[in-house]
């Protein structure tokens, strides 16, 4: 079973900066590129990709971030900047690319590494839809890569690593598990203003998990029969308390 590498580049600003991926992108042997309302490509695009026209010019070229990451089984992000708190999970944990390099052995499936714009990078939003976030590790003085450099560093991080016989959970249905997730959250009271933040950590701790199909199933099937069982619970709750002729809440 193969282990497919997709790179995306988000709204890229410099055709120097894409055909200089397209030719990383080629050194190191792959060739599925998708570009997220990219600047022109033209000339210069071409001639920085040298020989690695092919993978410029079968790039295919989309308008929302949903259309580039389709069929991808993990989505990876990219950030030069961690969080400042450890309360904050937007951006953490960072995980080195050998790290990553590390969890992804013995896997199959479909990655996409996905890499923003060069003046300011992804948005927090952006950023809580993925599975994982990398970094390299950089100086503290000017810790912000050029765009091209940072795909070649990952890219050679990732280099000859090979598929196994472990596949990763299918994309869509790790975003439903998500949603059941986020429902579970509401079934049972969860604390509004603490919500949104432990959405995020359930996505991380389950995205670096790297999960198979047949767990995605299990902890879905587990969640579903658990909202089942709480309904029901209040369902009967409330029918005692209108049976209940002491109760205020009978009906008159």
């Amino acid at each position: 079973m193969s282990l497919n590498i997709r790179v995306v580049l988000v709204e890229p600003m410099y055709q120097g900066n894409v055909g200089s991926v397209a030719r990383a992108m080629k050194n190191f042997g792959y060739s599925d590129l998708v570009l997220m309302n990219p600047c022109e490509l033209e000339g210069q695009a071409r001639a920085m990709s040298s020989h690695a026209r092919d993978v410029l010019e079968g790039a295919r070229i989309v308008s929302t971030l949903e259309e580039a990451v389709k069929g991808s089984d993990l989505l990876i992000g990219t950030t030069g900047i961690s969080s400042l708190k450890t309360g904050e999970h937007i951006r953490l944990p960072l995980y080195t690319v050998k790290e990553v390099r590390e969890k992804l052995k013995g896997c199959s499936g479909t990655i996409a590494l996905l890499f923003g714009r060069e003046d300011n990078g992804f948005s927090n939003d952006e950023l809580k839809g993925f599975d994982m976030l990398i970094t390299v590790p950089t100086s503290e003085i000017y810790p912000i890569m050029n765009l091209s450099h940072a795909v070649a560093i990952v890219l050679y991080e990732l280099s000859g690593l090979e598929g196994g016989s472990n596949p990763l959970a299918d994309g869509f249905d790790l975003q439903l598990l998500y949603g059941h997730l986020d429902e579970l959250l509401e079934e049972i009271d969860y604390p509004a203003h603490k919500k949104d933040k432990t959405s995020l950590m359930l996505r991380r701790i389950l995205g670096r998990a790297g999960l198979t199909p047949r767990e995605v199933q299990t902890l879905r099937g587990i969640i579903r029969k658990s909202e089942r069982k709480m309904r029901l619970a209040s369902g009967v709750e409330t029918l005692q308390k209108i049976e209940d002729p002491g109760s205020i809440e009978k009906f008159i």
